[in-house]
């Protein structure tokens, strides 16, 4: 097929009325969309009209809540390569749960840094640039670095977070 300079001057009215690379193809006849779009091209055709009726876009249908569709993880974002992994709530069990007066550190589990070991809480109390500053030392629940108590304050539920971060 031969771009003919009637077929050249019918492109460049069909293209400034707006219509599409497909709609030209089919009114001109035994060429391509892609060709139309080839020929736009290498003439340097732009600024071509609105179409005449833009469709108005189709309504979105609700999408149903089921509880398949809700979950209890946090949702992340964009990247998530360097995203941190997410922190599990701990909740002590009721018979382990510490009366908050049990704060007070018995000076027999204290210690330094040099003491910690996998199984002492590795929770600091004090100025790390004083002497009196230690570390809590009790024994740690399985999995985590600290003790029954201090997991508690550190492994807050995501909800709590946000409510006090709301009340300031």
């Amino acid at each position: 097929m031969n771009w003919t300079d009637e077929r050249v001057e019918l492109l460049k009215k069909l293209w400034s009325e707006g219509l599409s690379a497909s709609q030209i193809a089919a009114e001109l006849g035994g060429v391509t969309r892609n060709a139309v779009i080839g020929k736009v091209h290498r003439l340097g055709l732009s600024g071509r009209a609105k179409p005449m009726s833009a469709p108005a876009p189709r309504p979105r249908k609700p999408r149903p809540v089921t509880t398949s569709n809700v979950s209890s993880r946090p949702v992340i974002h964009g990247n998530t390569a360097l995203a941190t992994a997410a922190r599990v709530a701990v909740e002590p069990e009721p018979e382990e749960m510490p009366d908050p007066v049990a704060n007070v550190v018995p000076m027999a589990e204290r210690c330094t840094i040099l003491d910690l070991t996998e199984f002492t809480c590795r929770w600091p109390v004090g100025d790390p640039g004083k002497d009196d500053f230690f570390y809590c030392g009790s024994r740690t629940k399985i999995g985590l670095p600290y003790c029954a108590f201090h997991a508690r304050i550190a492994y807050q539920p995501v909800q709590d977070r946000s409510r006090r971060r709301a009340a300031r």
